[in-house]
C-alpha cells in the first residue's frame, strides 16, 4: 500500500513538473490596442515576419528599456523622466502577458516603482533591475543601482524592497545637473552566469557591491557581477555612452556606441574582448597603437538595446546574429558576422524599422518583442510609446515549461541541450538554484555528437556548479581542441576558485591554432597570476601594425585588425601580473615592442629608472628615440576621479591622459629629458618638442609644434534682420507648417542654398574637418527624423537635444558668458556664442557653470520661407548622414 501511495506521489509530482505553462488570469480591465497597420506599410517591414502591436502609450509610455521572460512576460521599463529631465516619480515597470499566447495583450500589472529603469533582466522569480535612485527628502537624484526584486507568488508584483547588489554605479553629481543620459545602462546575463552592466561614460567613483568589493571608473565600458551581488569587475573599458550588450553562446559580447557628440555621434560597432581597451576619449584618436579598434564606423546614430539571436525557429538569415537597436536610425540593426584571428569583420544590415527603437528580445518560445520611444523627447511623454511583438511566419507556439516545478533534475539539466540560448540560460539558472545537475552538465559538456553552443552551456554550468571541486574535470576538458576555449575560461572565470588552477594547461593553449584559444590562454594567465607565465607571454610577438598614427592625423580605430587583439591581450596581462622586472630585462631583446608597450602602464619608480639606464647604454638613435617616448608616456598619470567632474558631450581627445597629475618620478623624467635635451643638436631638438606636444608634457624649454587648424572666413549675418522678415512660415501655425513638410518632399539643391542664405553655418558645421561651432550639423539626420528636425527649427525651445545645450558661465571676475562648449579639457574650455565667436576659458577662473532651459538659437529665423522652401532646408538637413 505504501509502495502505490509512494508511486501516487511521484507521479503526480512529475505531472505537476511538466504542465507546460504558469496559471495565468485575463484582467477584466479593457486594454486597447493602437493599431500600426498604417506604419507596416510606410516602413516596409520583412514580409516573412508577422509585426503586432502588444501594448500603446496607455500602458507603456517612454518605454526606456524592456526585457521578456523565458515564460513570455514582458516587463517595460517606463520612464517618463527621459534622459534630460530631473522629476522623480515618473518610472515605474510594467509587466505585460498575453495568457493565450495568441500575441494579444491580455493582463498587465505594474510590476515596480522605480525610477529611471535602464536595465531589465527577468530569469527564474527574479527581476534585475539597473535604475536611479531617488532622494525621497530633497527629490533629487542620489546615484544607480543594481537591484534585484522578486515575485514568489507571481502575482506579477514585486514582493517587497529589492535587495541591493551593486550601489552606486554611476555619477551623481551630473545625474543631478544633467540627468540620466551619460549614465550606466542596460544588463544582460551570459552563459558564464555573469550579469554584463553597460556603463557610459559618467563612470563612476565606489561602487560597491555586497561583499564590499569597490570600483571606480573613468568613462565607460562594461563591468560584471555575479547574480548575488558578488566579485564585481571590470570586463572592458574605454567606451563612450553605450546603451547594452549582446552576448552570443560561446560569451562573445558586441556593443553599439557612438563619439563625440560635436563630432556627429559616429556610431562603432565593437566586439568587446575581455581586459580590452577600447580607448575613448584619450586614446582611440591618436594613441591608436595602444586599443583595440571597433569593426567599423557606421556613421550617425545612437545604439540602444541589444540581443544576439540565437534561436533554431528563426530563419537562417536572421538567426545567429548580434542585434543591435539604433534610436537615432529608428531601426534594428544586423551584423552579419566573419571569424577573423580572435576576433570579426561584419557586414551591417537593416532589418527592422521602428521609431526610435529603444529595446528588443525575445522569449523561450520564439516571440521577439521591440519597444519605440516613438518621439517621446528627452524629457519623456505619457502620449508617445509602445511595444510591437514580432515572429517569424509559420512559427508554432510551443509553450516553455514552468522549469521550477520539474522533479528530476536531469529533465532541466537536458534542456541545456536546447536549441535557443533563452531557455540554456533558464536551465542553467534552475540547476544553480538547485545546487544539483553537476554530473548532466558534465556529460553534456563531453558528448561531441552536440552542438558547440550546447557543450560551452555544460562546461560553463558544470564549472558554476562544480567550483574548485571541478578543476580536474575542466582540465580534461581543455585537451579537447573543440572546447579547449571555453574550458579555459571556465578554469578562470572565477577568482575566489582559481587557486590550485595550473598553468600548464594556459601555456600549452598559447601555441594552439585557434586564435581565439591563445586570447582565452593568455586573459587566463593574467586572472591566474602566476609569475611563472610571464616569460610565455613575452614571446608573443607584436605586428608591424603597431604604429602610432602621424602627430595631427586620426588613427585606424574604427578598422579591424585581428593582428594587434594577441598582443593587446598580452601587455593586460603582463600588467596585471606586475611583470616591470621581465619588461625592463627585455629591452633591447627581440621582445622589447611588447615589453615597452606594456611599460607604459607602469608607473613605478623602478621602471624609470631602467628605461634610463637602457637609454644610456645604447648609441642607436632610433633606439633612443623609443626609449625616451616610453618616458615621455609615463611622464604623468591620469588623476583620480571622484565624480565630481565629468569631461562633458565633446571631451578633449588628444591624450594620453584627461585630466593629468604629476606622480613621484615625474621630476626625474623631466630632468633626465632636459639634459639629453640640452646635448641634442639644433636640428634635433624638435624631437623634444613633438614629444612635448604629443604628450603634453609641459616643459617650456622644449616648446611645442603648433596644429594645423582649418581656417573659415569669419561668417558675418544679421540675426534679427533674418527673423524679422515675414513669409508662408512666419504667418502660418506651427500645425499647418509640420502639415505641409509632410506633403512637400523639398528640393536639396535649393535647401543647401538656403542653409547659407539663413545664415544656419553661423553657429553650425556640416563637416568634421571644419571648426566645431554650435551643434553639428553633419550627421543630424542620423540621429532626428524630417518632423523633429522642422519642430527643432520651429521650436528650438521644445526639446533641447543632448550636445546642444546652452551653457551660462559666470566668472570669478562676474564676466557672463553664454554659447555652446565646443572644446573642453580638463583645465579649460571653449565656449562659442551665437555669433560664432569663440572664447577660451580657464576652468580655475569659473565660478558658476549652468545649462539654460532655452536654446540660443532664436525664435522665426525661417519666418521669410515659403513651404517650399522651408521644406527643401528640412530635406537638405534631413540628408546630412
Amino acid at each position: 500500500m505504501l509502495k502505490k501511495i509512494g508511486f501516487l506521489l511521484i507521479s503526480l509530482l512529475i505531472f505537476n513538473g511538466c504542465k507546460n505553462e504558469a496559471p495565468c488570469h485575463k484582467s477584466a480591465a479593457p486594454v486597447n490596442y493602437p493599431s500600426i497597420d498604417s506604419l507596416a506599410g510606410i516602413l516596409n517591414w520583412p514580409e516573412d515576419l508577422n509585426i503586432t502591436t502588444f501594448s500603446g502609450p496607455n500602458l507603456t509610455p517612454s518605454p526606456a528599456c524592456m526585457a521578456v521572460a523565458p515564460t513570455g512576460e514582458v516587463y517595460v521599463g517606463v520612464d517618463m523622466i527621459g534622459s534630460l529631465g530631473k522629476e522623480m516619480g515618473k518610472g515605474y515597470i510594467k509587466r505585460l502577458v498575453d495568457c493565450d499566447h495568441d500575441g494579444i495583450l491580455d493582463s498587465h500589472t505594474n510590476f515596480a516603482q522605480v525610477d529611471n529603469p535602464r536595465g531589465i533582466l527577468p530569469i527564474g522569480d527574479q527581476v534585475f533591475v539597473l535604475y536611479t535612485r531617488f532622494s525621497a527628502g530633497t527629490k533629487k537624484a542620489e546615484n544607480m543601482d543594481l537591484v534585484v526584486f522578486e515575485d514568489k507568488d507571481g502575482d506579477g508584483i514585486a514582493d517587497g524592497s529589492p535587495k541591493v547588489l551593486i550601489k552606486d554605479i554611476s555619477n551623481p553629481t551630473y545625474l543631478r545637473e544633467r540627468g540620466t543620459d551619460h549614465a550606466t545602462n542596460g544588463i544582460q546575463m551570459g552563459i558564464d552566469g555573469w550579469i554584463y552592466i553597460a556603463v557610459g561614460d559618467f563612470g563612476f567613483h565606489n561602487a560597491t557591491d555586497r561583499d564590499g568589493t569597490q570600483l571606480t571608473m573613468l568613462g565607460g565600458g562594461i563591468v560584471r557581477v555575479r547574480p548575488d551581488g558578488t566579485e564585481m569587475e571590470v570586463y572592458t573599458h574605454g567606451l563612450r555612452n553605450i546603451y547594452d550588450v549582446a552576448i552570443d553562446p560561446f560569451m562573445n559580447i558586441y556593443t553599439r556606441g557612438n563619439t563625440n557628440d560635436g563630432g556627429g555621434w559616429n556610431v562603432r560597432f565593437i566586439h568587446q574582448i575581455q581586459t580590452g581597451e577600447y580607448g575613448y576619449p584619450v586614446l582611440f584618436k591618436h594613441f591608436t597603437e595602444e586599443t583595440l579598434p571597433a569593426l567599423v564606423d557606421v556613421g550617425g546614430g545612437s545604439g540602444a538595446g541589444a540581443l544576439f539571436l540565437d534561436d533554431s525557429r528563426w530563419p537562417k538569415h536572421y538567426n545567429k546574429t548580434p542585434m543591435m537597436a539604433d534610436w537615432g536610425r529608428s531601426y534594428l540593426y544586423m551584423h552579419r558576422l566573419n571569424e577573423d584571428g580572435a576576433s570579426f569583420k561584419q557586414d551591417e544590415e537593416q532589418f527592422i524599422k521602428l521609431p526610435q527603437i529603444t529595446d528588443v528580445d525575445v522569449d523561450a518560445s520564439g516571440a521577439m518583442y521591440l519597444s519605440a520611444w516613438d518621439g517621446a523627447g528627452y524629457s519623456g511623454n505619457p502620449d508617445k510609446g509602445y511595444v510591437v511583438r514580432v515572429t517569424p511566419t509559420g512559427l508554432q507556439y510551443a509553450a516553455f515549461p514552468k522549469i521550477k516545478d520539474f522533479f528530476w533534475t536531469k529533465s532541466v539539466a537536458d534542456l541545456l541541450k536546447s536549441t535557443n540560448a533563452k531557455t540554456r540560460l533558464s536551465a542553467q539558472y534552475e540547476l544553480l538554484r538547485r545546487g544539483k545537475g553537476a554530473i548532466n552538465a558534465l556529460e553534456i559538456a563531453k558528448d561531441e555528437e552536440q552542438p558547440l553552443e550546447v557543450r560551452a552551456a555544460g562546461i560553463f554550468t558544470y564549472a558554476q556548479l562544480t567550483g574548485k571541486k571541478g578543476i580536474d574535470e575542466l582540465i580534461t576538458l581543455s585537451k579537447d581542441i573543440s572546447v579547449q576555449e571555453f574550458a579555459l575560461r571556465a578554469l578562470s572565470d572565477r577568482k575566489e576558485h582559481i587557486e590550485g588552477v595550473p598553468v600548464a594547461p594556459f601555456l600549452e593553449a598559447l601555441h594552439a591554432e585557434s586564435d581565439r584559444t591563445v586570447a582565452s590562454a593568455i586573459i587566463g594567465l593574467g586572472r591566474l597570476g602566476k609569475q611563472e607565465a610571464v616569460t610565455a607571454l613575452m614571446d608573443i610577438s607584436v605586428p608591424d601594425s603597431f604604429v602610432a598614427p602621424e602627430p595631427g592625423l586620426e588613427g585606424p580605430h574604427a578598422s579591424p585588425n585581428s593582428d594587434i587583439v594577441l598582443p593587446h591581450l598580452a601587455v593586460k596581462a603582463l600588467v596585471q601580473l606586475n611583470a616591470m622586472d621581465d619588461c625592463i630585462k627585455a629591452i633591447g631583446t627581440e621582445n622589447q615592442e611588447l615589453a615597452l608597450w606594456a611599460l607604459r602602464y607602469m608607473h613605478e619608480s623602478k621602471a624609470v629608472k631602467g628605461i634610463i639606464e637602457a637609454y644610456k647604454s645604447t648609441t642607436d638613435d632610433l633606439q633612443k628615440e623609443k626609449l625616451m617616448n616610453a618616458l615621455a608616456r609615463i611622464f604623468h598619470k591620469e588623476a583620480p576621479y571622484d565624480t565630481s567632474w565629468w569631461w562633458s558631450t565633446r571631451p578633449d581627445t588628444q591624450g594620453p591622459y584627461y585630466k593629468t597629475e604629476a606622480w613621484e618620478s615625474t621630476e626625474v623624467i623631466r630632468t633626465f629629458m632636459v639634459r639629453e635635451w640640452k646635448k641634442a643638436p639644433e636640428d634635433g631638438k624638435d624631437f623634444y618638442a613633438a614629444l612635448n606636444t604629443k604628450y603634453r608634457l609641459e616643459v617650456a624649454e622644449f616648446g611645442t609644434i603648433a596644429p594645423i587648424l582649418p581656417k573659415e572666413d569669419k561668417p558675418i549675418a544679421d540675426l534679427e534682420k533674418i527673423k524679422n522678415k515675414k513669409g508662408q512660415v512666419g504667418e502660418t501655425s506651427i500645425e499647418d507648417v509640420m502639415l505641409a513638410i509632410k506633403q512637400i518632399k523639398g528640393d536639396f539643391e535649393l535647401g543647401a542654398k538656403l542653409y547659407k542664405t539663413q545664415a544656419c553655418y553661423t553657429c553650425h558645421s556640416l563637416k568634421s574637418s571644419e571648426i566645431m561651432k554650435g551643434p553639428f550639423m553633419g550627421q543630424i539626420g542620423s540621429i532626428m527624423n524630417r518632423e523633429q528636425i522642422a519642430e527643432s527649427i520651429l521650436k528650438p525651445n521644445a526639446s533641447i537635444s543632448q550636445g546642444f545645450s546652452t551653457v551660462q558661465i559666470q566668472t570669478k571676475n562676474e564676466q557672463f558668458y553664454i554659447g555652446f562648449v565646443t572644446e573642453e579639457s580638463a583645465n579649460e574650455l571653449t565656449l562659442t556664442n551665437i555669433a560664432g565667436v569663440a572664447t577660451q576659458l580657464m576652468k580655475s577662473d569659473i565660478a558658476e557653470r549652468k545649462e539654460l532651459e532655452n536654446s540660443m538659437m532664436p525664435v522665426g529665423l525661417v519666418n521669410s520661407l515659403s513651404y517650399e522652401e522651408f521644406t527643401s532646408l528640412v530635406t537638405f538637413l534631413e540628408q546630412q548622414k
